[in-house]
């Protein structure tokens, strides 16, 4: 496991905003793969696709700059 992987879990387990946000990418994640399943997409599931897919990488930037706060911290420290 890398130093990222143990740090996004350390903070899974004892930052509120991070795991929330975690959590909430996760939930985007399957509802993109439910949509990605059907065969034909309909013109709202297109729509939805791409609202979830920004709306990812979103949550992803915050959970990036949250994860670079906690190494400068420790590299600080």
């Amino acid at each position: 496991m890398s130093m990222q992987d143990e740090l996004k879990e350390e903070l899974i387990q004892t930052d509120a905003e991070f795991r929330r946000l975690y959590e909430e990418h996760l939930d985007y994640k399957r509802r993109l793969q439910e949509i990605q399943q059907k065969s034909l997409l309909s013109q709202e599931d297109e729509v939805e696709e791409k609202r979830i897919k920004l709306h990812k990488l979103m949550l992803k930037d915050q959970m990036e700059a949250i994860l670079r706060t906690h190494r400068e911290s420790r590299v600080s420290a």
